[in-house]
């Protein structure tokens, strides 16, 4: 095996010192000739800086930890993406981790985090305890919350506009002229969740209807699918489903249409997302669609502005994404109430 090259070797080889092989590598401030000759002579040699030794000096990491749950929703793997390349953009990288739709494991999670000295923590569909929200405002570490609020907790949020959401699908649901309209509902334990439902039950009372029934789909595909079976097993049956992210309407498309039952004559289906998956043929899914681009672009604006010492205060952004009308459900029949 070759003896790593070292950061003195390329100095001796740009005839410059050591500290200017450093200022250039950690993009301090260095004379373009010198630049220029340090670059070369490191290209030459195969030198490689050690992003994880400087970091341990400087106390930049350039690195951010971000924390998701459940990458098996199509939404998240597209989020992620952006959200590398804008954060690249900034000269950062990303530190990942996942677990599971719950809030165990996160403390563990968080102190790996602080352990690896990243700049900043995004949180992805993850509450953070005040425990671990406190453990972070002493390290002088900003947290910002993505496609997730949370109340009270003193952290920023950026979220699509989820009660309006919630209304939109359910009005267009109302207006194509369905009274039978049920929700499964994404997990109890997310405000976003709690959000979209709660402007299901608004659009509902506001046309004076009752729900025909509320299911709390966990945001896991099984369990959309045994609720829709379920809602569809009786001679009551639902004549509209609502359904709280795009990963559970598809589970429920493929359930409703194994039953025999056509969509949408005689079942209107909903999500709430708009991946890319909602635009293919097999699925044609009506939806709400997530802003991505806007809120990855304020989720990072606002973490930037926090790691550069911006005297920021909690911020709860919601931005507002249309309906995107396709086959799933039936189109309005008249203009919007």
């Amino acid at each position: 095996m070759a003896n790593k090259v070292t950061s003195l070797q390329v100095a001796k080889a740009a005839g410059v010192s050591q500290s200017a092989v450093s200022r250039v590598f950690s993009g301090a401030s260095a004379s373009e000739a010198t630049a220029k000759k340090v670059r070369a002579a490191a290209e030459a040699l195969g030198y490689r800086p050690n992003v994880l030794a400087r970091a341990m000096i400087t106390g930049k990491s350039r690195t951010i930890g971000l924390i998701v749950a459940y990458l098996d929703n199509q939404f998240y793997p597209e989020a992620l993406e952006r959200l590398s390349n804008a954060l690249q953009q900034n000269g950062y990288h990303i530190l990942l981790f996942t677990l599971p739709n719950s809030s165990d494991g996160i403390e563990t999670v968080v102190q790996d985090m602080l352990d690896h000295q990243v700049e900043g923590i995004i949180a992805a569909s993850v509450s953070m305890s005040s425990q671990l929200t406190d453990l972070c405002a002493k390290s002088g570490i900003p947290v910002v919350l993505f496609n997730r609020g949370q109340p009270g907790s003193g952290l920023s949020s950026v979220t699509s506009a989820n009660i309006k959401g919630g209304r939109m699908a359910t009005q267009a649901l109302i207006d194509a002229g369905h009274t039978r309209i049920a929700h499964i509902a994404g997990w109890e334990g997310s405000l976003t969740g709690r959000d979209r439902q709660q402007g299901f039950e608004e659009a509902m009372a506001d046309a004076g209807l009752r729900p025909f029934a509320i299911v709390d789909g966990m945001y896991n595909r099984d369990i959309a699918a045994t609720s829709a079976r379920q809602l569809l097993s009786g001679t009551h049956r639902p004549d509209a489903i609502f359904v709280g992210n795009d990963h559970m309407a598809f589970a429920v498309i493929e359930a409703v249409t194994a039953l025999g039952f056509a969509i949408p004559d005689d079942v209107s289906i909903i999500g709430y997302d708009d991946t890319p998956l909602a635009a293919w043929p097999s699925f044609n899914l009506t939806t709400v669609r997530q802003p991505v681009n806007r809120m990855v672009e304020a989720t990072v604006t606002t973490l930037m502005s926090a790691i550069a010492g911006a005297d920021t205060y909690a911020q709860t952004i919601e931005i507002e994404g249309p309906l995107i009308q396709r086959g799933s459900s039936r189109p309005p029949k008249g203009p919007r109430r």
